[in-house]
């Protein structure tokens, strides 16, 4: 299979799950922000952020998230990280409606994929990703688990192990390792490393 082929399915899945989008009332944009604060730390529920992790403008991205403020689907804080911007929080109501996100039916067609095939898809994805941030000089988002800022110390005897992020010189909680993290840095267990790195 060529590279061209390869970027074509790409296209086509992405085709899908925005035109599956239109539903419920909401624009896909939209279902594109509910699952993205629904996944983000807390560091990482801002509109920027978002504005960011989906490739359009903070303007674009402000309205998005106004429409979903005004209809209950999400709240504002004020941030203590940063006094000038607001957090965003996903509401009971958004949840409700997460339960029934249409882009559902891409997660299960990707569950029916073998484990093994599964992984080398994401590995994949992830180089493939990682090219693209790269050449756009866009920032990538990622995980806990693979970024450079994260320090674990290990537990001793029945202690919990502690986790830090060293980029905000603030504990973990372990739930808070598989959020979504606008502060992300490839660490050297990272696929997108590889990406970055110029490795195949």
């Amino acid at each position: 299979m060529s590279a061209r082929d390869v970027a074509e399915l790409v296209v086509q899945v992405g085709r899908i799950a925005h035109g599956s989008g239109y539903t419920d009332g909401l624009t896909p944009a939209q279902w594109s922000a509910l699952r993205y604060l629904s996944r983000a730390n807390r560091f990482s529920r801002t509109v920027s952020a978002f504005a960011e992790f989906n490739a359009t403008t903070r303007g674009t991205a402000s309205q998005t998230v106004k429409g979903l403020v005004a209809r209950g689907y999400l709240s504002r804080t004020r941030s203590r990280h940063d006094g000038r911007s607001s957090s965003l929080e996903v509401t009971d109501n958004a949840r409700t409606m997460l339960a029934r996100d249409p882009w559902e039916a891409i997660v299960r067609a990707a569950s029916a994929l073998p484990a093994g095939a599964r992984g080398q898809l994401a590995t994949g994805l992830q180089r493939l990703l990682g090219h693209l941030v790269q050449g756009r000089s866009r920032r990538p988002f990622g995980v806990c688990t693979s970024c450079a800022h994260l320090e674990a110390e290990p537990c001793v005897g029945e202690g919990e192990p502690h986790f830090e992020c060293t980029y905000f010189d603030e504990l973990l909680e372990e739930t808070e390792l598989a959020q979504i993290c606008a502060n992300f840095e490839p660490g050297k267990n990272s696929a997108m490393k590889c990406a970055f790195s110029g490795q195949a």
